[in-house]
């Protein structure tokens, strides 16, 4: 059980891909980490030594992931917000950023399609 960035790695899967499970890391950081440390990729996670699993939090200290990372993406919204871009309006607003189409599609971004009733109960008479 190898347990990095606090996440413990899946040790059935091979290290490259077992390193993915990481917020941050993806196949190129990943791939790349392993030939730097010259760990082999066909590895699996659970058979790492511990020399080498100390060579991996060292290099993954250096990566900006996990909780660092997540605060760093909402403070750059945060400041865009601040700012008054175009950008920072749309993730206010919660509307397509990057000039996606929003008045038939964006479903994933707006949410469940709101009808035009007022949401009022009526009373029924019994």
């Amino acid at each position: 059980m190898v347990r990095l960035c606090g996440i413990v790695l899946p040790g059935k899967k091979r290290v490259e891909i077992a390193l993915t499970s990481i917020k941050g890391v993806g196949r190129p950081l990943a791939r790349r980490m392993l030939n730097e440390l010259s760990i082999d990729m066909d590895q699996h996670a659970d058979d790492l030594s511990s020399e080498a699993e100390a060579r991996l939090r060292s290099r993954l200290e250096k990566e900006l992931t996990e909780g660092e990372l997540t605060r760093k993406v909402s403070m750059d919204i945060k400041r865009l917000q601040d700012i008054g871009t175009w950008r920072g309006h749309r993730h206010r607003r919660k509307l397509p950023v990057r000039g996606q189409s929003s008045r038939r599609n964006a479903r994933t971004k707006r949410g469940k399609k709101k009808t035009g009733l007022s949401g009022r109960v009526t009373l029924t008479k019994t």
